[in-house]
């Protein structure tokens, strides 16, 4: 099984052919293709964490949407002094299908 760990919108994902993975905003439209650095590489039972040997692995993947995650709420309250402060948050997230490790 080949599968490797990349590096995508800050976080590290672990990748195979066919996977789809959701990330920070990228800039890219629905249907552009993107290249990810990849950090490690599984190939059967080889394990490859060269810097070198990793320069040359390319991880494609293709944009399929960009949506936005669950609302999160901020509440701030400071007792006996009528403080409250209320907030929200959605990240906006970009969904990616992995198409292509070499």
């Amino acid at each position: 099984m080949v599968y490797a760990i990349v590096r995508a919108g800050g976080h590290q994902e672990k990748v195979s052919v066919g996977d789809i993975i959701t990330v920070n905003r990228m800039k890219a439209k629905a249907g552009d293709s993107v290249d990810l650095d990849a950090v490690l590489l599984v190939d059967g039972e080889t394990v490859t964490t060269d810097v070198d040997a990793l320069s040359k692995v390319a991880v494609s993947a293709e944009v399929v949407n960009e949506l936005r995650g669950p609302k999160i709420i901020i509440q701030k309250y400071k007792n006996k002094t009528g403080y409250k402060k209320r907030q929200g948050h959605r990240q906006d997230l970009t969904r990616l299908k992995i198409t292509n490790i070499k």
